[in-house]
């Protein structure tokens, strides 16, 4: 025993075999490090809830949209979501298509209190949310899109029982186009909807100008968009500036007093002296 341990003894002290010792271990724990990263690295996490069909904008997630997988921890970010109770119950944001066979993220699911109307959120600051009746001509056979500009043009009969045609609102940013239900046109890749109002955002003056006209139906009063820089098909008699409109629809409709916030009615002779100047600006 003494033997042996005067031996280790002069092992020790030879300062060549300390180093080969230092560096056999040094090595050891390098590759024993290395092998626990790689595994942890590839070594699969079980039961990654993925979906299992294409899920639409604004679409409840239930138990039958979702399946598992096993996947790899390099290719799980921070945001993806890990169990399926933090999935059941949400929904898919309104501008979010989730793809079958993706897995969930934290940014693309919200609760139902959550959920935005993208059209709302678009509004400018001082704007009011204008919803206007449409159908698939009007549109264009469905080519008006959120985003585009219109103008809205106007068409009636004057006193004269003339058809006059101009342009009311011009350079409008389309913010949604939805159906007669409430849905979004366009968010859904998988059905055909029918266009019924387009939604976009205006002065509050040019709000109440179009409320009024949208009233007119005794003066045969329609509005249509035409996408912005276009013209309208010459369907009137008389082609009328923008100022001629909002004069005749003033004309004949109840003026507000927005100082004291009372209301009148015009009188018959500010009528025909507005619709005789009117008139007159037509024809000349």
């Amino acid at each position: 025993m003494n033997d042996i341990v005067i031996k280790l003894q002069r092992i020790l002290k030879n300062k060549n075999t300390v180093t080969i010792i230092g560096v056999v271990l040094a090595i050891g724990i390098l590759y024993w490090g290395y092998n626990a990263q790689i595994n942890n690295a590839v070594q699969p996490v079980r039961n990654i809830p993925v979906a299992t069909t294409t899920i639409q904008p604004r679409t409840k997630i239930t138990k039958d949209m979702i399946s598992y997988v096993d996947v790899a921890p390099v290719v799980l970010s921070d945001n993806v979501i890990r169990y399926a109770n933090a999935v059941i119950g949400k929904y898919s944001n309104y501008n979010t298509v989730i793809p079958q066979g993706s897995m969930f993220y934290t940014n693309t699911l919200v609760n139902e209190e959550e959920l935005p109307d993208s059209a709302f959120t678009q509004v400018a600051k001082g704007e009011v949310v204008y919803n206007f009746p449409v159908n698939m001509d009007t549109t264009y056979g469905n080519s008006i899109f959120p985003g585009n500009k219109i103008d809205i043009y106007m068409k009636a009969k004057n006193d004269a029982g003339q058809i006059m045609v101009g342009k009311l609102v011009e350079n409008v940013k389309v913010l949604a186009v939805k159906d007669a239900s409430g849905k979004h046109v366009f968010e859904n890749s998988e059905e055909d909807r029918t266009p019924a109002t387009i939604i976009f955002g205006v002065s509050p003056e040019i709000n109440i100008l179009l409320r009024k006209a949208s009233y007119m139906k005794d003066l045969e009063v329609e509005l249509f968009p035409v996408p912005h820089g276009g013209t309208a098909a010459d369907e009137g008699d008389t082609q009328v500036s923008t100022e001629y409109l909002k004069d005749f629809i003033n004309a004949n409709t109840v003026v507000i007093n927005q100082s004291d916030d009372t209301t009148k009615q015009n009188t018959n002779d500010n009528t025909n002296n507005n619709n005789n100047n009117n008139n007159q600006g037509a024809n000349s």
